[in-house]
């Protein structure tokens, strides 16, 4: 059997990234070099068992995220759509222990503003292979836990941005293609996204005062715009038309991604205290609003109460209270989940998006979803000038500029990559291999025997 040359070189570069660690001599003295490392006796024991429990539920969500996504597709591509999202957990993993976290969170590179700086993306060279990031706290960044927790509970949120765009183009991407644009979108969109928004001289969280508790901002809105890009790019499957094989996948999927969000949401605090116990509240009310409005909605529109739309519905909510989860109450929960689920069910129906063919409705779910919370956030985030409602008229109407210049960076952004990508390697398969199923034509695999995928 040939080789592709593709193949390759893609195996000559994990080999240099893995095996260059054996030679990169990692700094013993952190605090002499950056002076922004505390101490080891401040970092609190309870926060960091907080944290520690965090990474793990955030983990378990790119797996729930498989199942949700598995059981939505055509019983030819379970394996395939499932395998995408799983492999961020490894893509993803080294591009953040490489480049990525000194992206996010490193030396920041930005201008002068009057008399404040600020920063766009983190000097790459700062963390480069996880250099200085050990057992000492940050000052700024993560006062209470070891720096290197703090990346790994960071890290989860890259892994899981990718992972999202998925289901928009699932049943007809080609698999290595779709390696390339995740290392792309992690360097270019993602990183630089999540230094804007949480860096402390970040633009959008310093300049423009975004509130993002949890990643609304971060990774649904630049997972959903992405992910709109996508589908336009590589244009609709030759069949767009399929059953969902598996709604049990689904309903474990979602349970996971519930499961999971505690953390993703709670986590976000950095510490074990109140705001972590509001966040855990607003999340899960958020939801059961949401999934519980979208079926109702549904029904009053003509359709049956399905399995389906109330995991999608509770996903929605989830998304939505994600930038506010511990900046609102737990009654103002409710109206975050079920406004959302309005707005995002009449998107998912809507004709212009079945006309493109986003294949599980992410930029409907993710996309829009985001944008809400992230509008609605600037409307009833509470504290003294924090929202509209709150006296904040300038803070509402930064968080709108935020939405539009977020909006049209990750949207700009995704296709000029996917139109790389598409240069590079061509992203759609061929429409044989697209008939077959890319479980049997992209991987040699299937879910059930040969006869019953054909």
């Amino acid at each position: 059997m040939k080789i592709e040359k593709r193949w390759i070189i893609s195996f000559v570069v994990i080999s240099i990234v893995c095996i260059s660690g054996l030679f990169w001599e990692v700094p013993l003295e952190p605090e002499n070099v950056h002076s922004q490392f505390g101490t080891i006796d401040q970092i609190v024991p309870a926060d960091v068992a907080w944290m520690l429990t965090s990474c793990c539920l955030v983990l378990i969500m790119t797996p729930g995220l498989a199942f949700f996504y598995g059981g939505m597709v055509g019983k030819k591509n379970v394996i395939s759509t499932m395998l995408q999202s799983f492999i961020c957990m490894g893509v993803v993993t080294l591009i953040w222990v490489v480049v990525g976290f000194s992206m996010a969170f490193g030396e920041p590179l930005g201008i002068q503003i009057g008399d404040g700086f600020y920063s766009f993306v983190g000097d790459p060279s700062t963390f480069t292979f996880m250099d200085y990031v050990g057992v000492l706290p940050h000052k700024e960044i993560a006062k209470t836990v070891p720096f290197m927790l703090f990346a790994l509970f960071q890290m989860k949120f890259a892994v899981i941005a990718p992972a999202i765009i998925t289901g928009s183009f699932a049943e007809r991407v080609r698999f290595i293609s779709y390696l390339l644009f995740i290392c792309l979108f992690s360097i270019f969109i993602y990183s630089p996204l999540c230094h804007a928004v949480w860096y402390p001289t970040g633009i959008l969280g310093s300049f423009f005062g975004v509130k993002d508790f949890a990643g609304g901002t971060v990774v649904h809105m630049s997972a959903g715009f992405a992910a709109l890009a996508g589908v336009i790019v590589l244009g609709k499957r030759k069949n767009s038309n399929h059953v969902p094989t598996n709604i049990p996948f689904v309903l474990l999927g979602t349970g996971m991604l519930w499961f999971g969000w505690i953390g993703f949401n709670a986590g976000s605090s950095m510490e074990a205290n109140g705001v972590a116990a509001m966040a855990f509240g607003t999340t899960t009310t958020a939801s059961a609003a949401a999934m519980l409005t979208w079926i109702f909605f549904d029904r009053i529109n003509g359709r049956k109460v399905s399995a389906l739309g109330a995991c999608i519905g509770a996903v929605v909510g989830l998304v939505s209270i994600t930038p506010a989860a511990g900046f609102v109450s737990v009654p103002e929960s409710m109206f975050f989940g079920f406004i959302a689920a309005i707005v995002s069910n009449v998107v998912v129906y809507s004709k212009y998006l079945k006309g493109i063919d986003d294949t599980l409705d992410v930029f409907a779910c993710h996309g829009v979803g985001g944008i809400m919370g992230m509008i609605l956030t600037a409307i009833f985030a509470h504290g003294e000038d924090a929202s509209l409602l709150h006296g904040g008229w300038g803070v509402f109407g930064h968080h709108m500029t935020a939405l539009l210049l977020v909006s049209i960076y990750t949207f700009f952004g995704a296709y000029i990559l996917f139109k790389i990508t598409n240069k590079i390697i061509p992203m759609r398969v061929s429409e044989e291999n697209e008939i077959i199923g890319l479980d049997l034509s992209q991987h040699d695999e299937t879910l059930f025997p040969i006869e019953c995928a054909e």
